[in-house]
């Protein structure tokens, strides 16, 4: 065992103990070859002292830090073994790791390489799961598999691996220090197992590595993701490197090694379709595109096509099949992917690759104009490598759709993936007849069947088919979904609206008092008969919590129609998360906002038919708030940061609830903003103007404010039971990083400090947005800080001279809300009766 150590010294007993394990079991057949990597902890000292515990069995080395592969490199020019393997200090070895390989390999000559199986080791619960990404591998047992004949097979793990001493002195292959910070293993393997020309792996499921998921995210590959030399090293020198040295010395690229870089290169892809911010640097952006092109070369589009390791999800596929190609592409179907049948529509989609191709629809075989169309952008790593053209058309004559001349074939969902296995269950559950299931563990229980029946009784139906249910989180409420149910109340007595929100909050109490049994409890029977014969869901937040419920869609699909409301304005591209949600009316506020969402090449797959532009509900309160607080009456210093996705866990499911990380006051954030709040010369400034300094944290991280050692004279703020609109009315200046709520400062001629110490990692996709059509240099309501010291000063600088803004922000401010009259909520309801009414194909003759 050759094994790199640095700075683990917290884990090196467990690491250690399961070695001892595997020396008791295998006595005088393995040699332990420890490389310090200049630690700056106790590592060093206690593998000396194992050292000597353990004379001639156990070996220490150390350097100057140099990095992992230098380090593995040091320890391999001293192993004596046949077989060498690199496990982290940081993981462990099960009972039996050692004995499983020596008694396969115990006679056989034909292995070049053993691939253990790798399990997850959960640091802070112990607990370990098998969900390794590429367990199927380990699913027949302990099997040798020839990669020729099984190309479907690779292993790039060189803790978790095996490998023949005297083929990488023959060789001279070693660790390649440029591959940084991944891939330096599967670059390794890659160039050992292409030095045979038909290398023969043994997978051992009974062997089993268990890799520590560190809770502090510091493993190299836990902190990798946003690594410069993701995008570009480990292209360059690693994928790139192993597809070459195939070509030259084997005159092609073999199907595994092609599998290999798939699978690879779907984290790059496939994580962005599925909402991941793993975005390239906008430094390395250029280079990883280049990199890219001459990768995709070596892949052969039958490999791409068949690839079913992973899944590669939205469009991800075709990009590595067509986007990096010269020639232009089109998709030889389309989509027929939701039907609305209220309206009488379906969205029709395809893909393609350069100038939009001429196309044209044909209802009952005449020639149809879209009732909405738009042609969206596919980003990936900062630039538009796919494009689909969008067409919501009539449902109601048998569809057509010829592209480029030619008749396309119209499809209900994507291909299947080829087949290159087929397993006794596959096999069943195409060529036998399926049987409905009778009873059974899954089966419905039988108060689930019950309200099911009462809710879908006619009396019951009839008298809700046509209820509105509105809400905001489900646990608080005073956001937009509240303003709107308050409105329709008091003006539109025809409808008929619902409130939900849990039971036993405040704002539970305070709206059962005002509306009464119009407030219905979030999750009882009453909510569940309500939600599954609502005409409307209407909600100022789209967590699939709040949309998609899984109390719900336990018990039947949804048929309410879905409206979003928002919690603020979108300046940021949140196209991945939300392209993913059911939305019926998808609410906006300025001209700016809905072009970015329904203009041609814009990354939303949402048009006009969805996208509404009437202003947030809750803006016509913050107006009349506004009217309240003079210029004197203004008597706060708001400091308002928003979160950090990298510091919440994610959310569980059916649930809006967040919790913190462990060590979240060590944080940058945190102490960024303690900084801003800790400052004497704004605390100075705000006494000299009676002024008070208000903290008012993000929702999700409500929680913080009580963990932070804050002055005296900083007043803890919260959304929950308070009228946030009230804080804004009454703000001599708002200080903010990149929340929406800067808007509702604009809105009310407030003025905005942005302070943005960590602009690059939010910007480039490291929090649930990308960088979108909002530059806050150029369109922000106030200066733009990136230092605590800044942002402050800019405060102080705006309290000194009466907490005005500019004047470059007040017209700003007038050419993002043009028209502030209080009818907010008036047209939000407009639009969403009108969302429910039929499509009316415009007469051509008129």
């Amino acid at each position: 065992m050759v094994s790199a150590a640095y700075d683990v010294a917290r884990y090196l007993p467990d690491f250690i103990a399961s070695v001892e394990v595997q020396m008791a079991e295998n006595p005088g057949l393995l040699e332990v070859v420890m490389v310090d990597d200049g630690s700056n902890d106790e590592t060093l000292a206690d593998l000396r002292a194992w050292e000597s515990r353990r004379p001639g069995t156990v070996r220490v080395l150390t350097q100057q830090n140099a990095g992992q592969g230098a380090a593995r490199n040091a320890g391999l020019e001293v192993a004596l073994g046949e077989w060498v393997t690199f496990p982290d200090p940081d993981d462990i070895l099960e009972p039996g790791y050692i004995r499983s390989v020596v008694d396969f390999l115990d006679g056989r000559d034909d292995i070049d390489m053993v691939a253990t199986n790798r399990v997850l080791l959960n640091d802070s619960t112990g607990n370990v799961a098998d969900k390794h990404p590429l367990r199927r591998h380990f699913a027949a047992g302990d099997r040798a598999r020839r990669l020729t004949t099984f190309p479907d097979h690779f292993h790039g793990s060189a803790p978790a691996a095996f490998y023949r001493v005297d083929r990488l002195r023959e060789s001279g292959l070693r660790f390649d220090h440029r591959i940084r910070p991944n891939f330096e293993d599967g670059h390794f393997s890659c160039r050992y197992l292409l030095l045979t020309p038909e290398p023969t792996v043994a997978f051992l499921a009974t062997a089993r590595y268990q890799y520590r998921k560190r809770s502090d995210q510091s493993s190299t590959l836990q902190s990798s993701q946003r690594h410069p030399g993701r995008f570009t090293a480990v292209l360059r020198h690693g994928y790139l490197d192993a597809l070459e040295t195939a070509k030259r010395d084997l005159g092609h690229v073999p199907e595994w090694l092609q599998n290999f870089v798939v699978y690879e290169l779907s984290y790059y892809f496939a994580a962005e379709d599925s909402g991941s911010k793993v975005v390239a640097p906008s430094a390395q952006a250029d280079e990883f595109h280049a990199l890219m092109t001459q990768i995709v070369d070596f892949l052969d589009p039958e490999v791409v096509q068949s690839f079913s390791l992973v899944p590669l999800r939205g469009a991800s596929r075709d990009v590595l099949l067509h986007a990096y190609r010269e020639e232009p592409w089109i998709s030889s179907y389309a989509l027929a992917e939701r039907l609305d049948s209220r309206q009488g529509l379906v969205r029709i989609a395809y893909r393609f690759t350069g100038e939009a191709p001429d196309d044209e629809i044909l209802s009952g075989g005449e020639a149809t104009p879209p009732a909405y169309t738009k042609v969206r952008a596919l980003y990936y790593h900062g630039r538009p490598l796919l494009r689909e053209r969008l067409h919501w058309v009539p449902a109601t004559r048998a569809l057509r759709l010829v592209v480029a001349g030619r008749v396309r074939e119209l499809r209900f969902a994507q291909p299947p993936v080829p087949a290159r296995t087929l397993s006794p269950s596959r096999l069943r559950q195409a060529l036998q007849p399926r049987r409905k299931a009778s009873g059974g563990a899954n089966a419905m229980a039988w108060r689930d069947r019950l309200l099911l029946r009462v809710a879908r009784s006619r009396p019951v139906s009839r008298r809700l088919r046509s209820s509105w249910v509105l809400m905001d989180r489900i646990h608080n409420a005073d956001d937009s979904a509240e303003h709107l149910f308050q409105y329709v109340r008091e003006n539109r007595q025809d409808i008929d609206a619902y409130f939900t929100v849990q039971r036993g909050t405040p704002d539970w109490k305070r709206l059962r008092a005002a509306y009464g049994r119009r407030v219905v409890a979030h999750g009882s029977v009453l909510w569940k008969i309500l939600m599954l014969n609502c005409r409307h869901l209407v909600s100022s937040h789209a967590d699939i919590a709040v949309c998609r419920p899984p109390a719900i869609t336990a018990l039947a699909t949804p048929a309410y129609r879905f409206t979003f409301l928002q919690h603020g304005v979108i300046k940021d591209d949140l196209s991945s998360w939300l392209n993913h949600r059911p939305l019926d009316v998808f609410i906006t506020s300025t001209q700016q906002e809905h072009d970015s969402i329904v203009g041609d090449d814009t990354p939303y797959i949402y048009t006009e038919r969805e996208t509404k532009l009437t202003g947030l509900p809750r803006f016509d309160l913050l107006f009349e708030q506004g009217q309240r607080f003079g210029p004197d009456e203004r008597d706060l210093v708001l400091v308002c940061p928003t979160w950090r996705v990298w510091l919440v866990p994610p959310l569980k499911r059916g649930s809006q609830r967040r919790d913190l990380i462990d060590g979240i006051e060590e944080t940058d954030y945190v102490q960024e903003w303690l900084a801003v709040l800790r400052s004497k010369e704004l605390a100075d400034a705000a006494a000299r103007h009676g002024l008070k300094v208000a903290f008012l944290p993000h929702p999700n991280m409500d929680v913080l404010a009580g963990r932070l050692d804050l002055p005296d004279h900083v007043e803890v703020m919260s959304f929950e039971g308070r009228d946030v609109r009230e804080l804004f009315a009454r703000s001599a200046v708002l200080v903010t990083d990149y929340s929406s709520v800067a808007f509702n400062a604009a809105y009310l001629d407030r003025p905005v400090v942005y302070f943005q110490f960590d602009r690059e990692r939010m910007t480039q996709g490291g929090h649930v947005g990308r960088a979108g059509y909002f530059e806050y240099d150029r369109d922000g309501f106030g200066p733009v800080t990136e230092t605590a010291d800044a942002a402050v000063a800019a405060a102080v600088d705006i309290v000194d001279r009466g907490h005005a803004p500019d004047q470059l922000y007040l017209d700003r401010v007038a050419a993002t809300f043009p028209q502030r009259d209080g009818r907010c909520r008036e047209r939000v309801v407009a639009a969403i009766e009108g969302s429910a009414r039929k499509y009316r194909a415009p007469d051509l003759n008129e």
